[in-house]
Parts: C-alpha cells; sequence; structure tokens
C-alpha cells in the first residue's frame, strides 16, 4: 500500500503519540487486574505490556530493515510461543512500558526525517509476504489502539466476574 503524504504525515504523529495514548488507556484499569485472565485465557494486562515492548523491539528492527536493506526478509516470530517461553506473565510491567517508549520514540524520530523516496522499500515478511515501509506504519501505528481494545474487553471479562 502506498499512503499520501499527508495520510503517512497524520500516521506518523500518531505512531509518535502511542507512548501517551497507552499511559492515559492504562489509566482505566486498575493495576490489582493486571494479572487477570478471562475464561478464553486472553493475555492479562500485564502479559499485552510485555508483548507490546517485544513487539516494538521487532518493530525497530523491521524499520530499519525498510530503511537500511530494502528487499531483505523479516523476521517473524511467535507471538504467543514468546509469551509462553519468555514468561510474560512474571515480567515487570513497568520496564516493558519503559523499554515501548525509548524505542518507538527512537523509531518515530528517524521516520519523520525520512526521503519520500524510503517509504515505497520494501521487504518480505514470511507471512505478509512483500510489504512497504507505508505497511509496516501502517501496521505498528494501529498497534497500541488494538491491545488497548483486547485490554478493555480483558476489564470488561474482569468486572463481570468480580
Amino acid at each position: 500500500m502506498s499512503l499520501s503524504s499527508e495520510t503517512r504525515a497524520l500516521k506518523i504523529a500518531s505512531y509518535g503519540t502511542a507512548y501517551e495514548t497507552l499511559i492515559d488507556g492504562l489509566k482505566a484499569f486498575p493495576t490489582e487486574m493486571w494479572d487477570f485472565r478471562d475464561e478464553c485465557g486472553c493475555w492479562s494486562i500485564r502479559e499485552h505490556l510485555v508483548h507490546i515492548a517485544d513487539s516494538e523491539v521487532n518493530s525497530y528492527v523491521r524499520c530499519r530493515r525498510f530503511i537500511a536493506e530494502p528487499g531483505e526478509p523479516l523476521m517473524a516470530y511467535d507471538e504467543n510461543g514468546w509469551a509462553d517461553a519468555l514468561g510474560y506473565e512474571n515480567r515487570d510491567p513497568a520496564e516493558a512500558i519503559e523499554l515501548f517508549r525509548l524505542l518507538r520514540q527512537q523509531t518515530h524520530t528517524l521516520i519523520k526525517s525520512l526521503p519520500e523516496s524510503a517509504w515505497a522499500n520494501t521487504c518480505y515478511h514470511p507471512e505478509n509476504g512483500d510489504m512497504t515501509l507505508d505497511d509496516w506504519l501502517m501496521v505498528y501505528e494501529a498497534h497500541i489502539p488494538e491491545h488497548l481494545q483486547y485490554m478493555r474487553e480483558n476489564y470488561d471479562a474482569w468486572r463481570a466476574a468480580s
């Protein structure tokens, strides 16, 4: 997908405010329920936060690959496998949030100054096929709002179970 420069600018701005969006969204969820899992076994808020940090690590590398090594493959990873193997349920959410903040800030600073030509760079993703840097932006600009919605669903299940 190729975005217009106006749409891209809006997406970049939104991408850059994701940390604030996350922090504001988390205020709706009492910390005493951050380890709650609903009957479906969906991730707890703690697990979502750790996933967000690990996803941002992958995003950080992928973005740079699009810019510095176009045409090269991107790494796919098993999100649920990482959550299980890396013990997301025991990781510190504050550390995960801080890691997310730093990585997102660094990448936001980088992408704000890219030339127009960089946005058409492609890389191959094993699950999604050929992607452009615009595609990458679309995915990661939406990532925090998507996870906040999952957290809201978990919160609603916690309230219903209480």
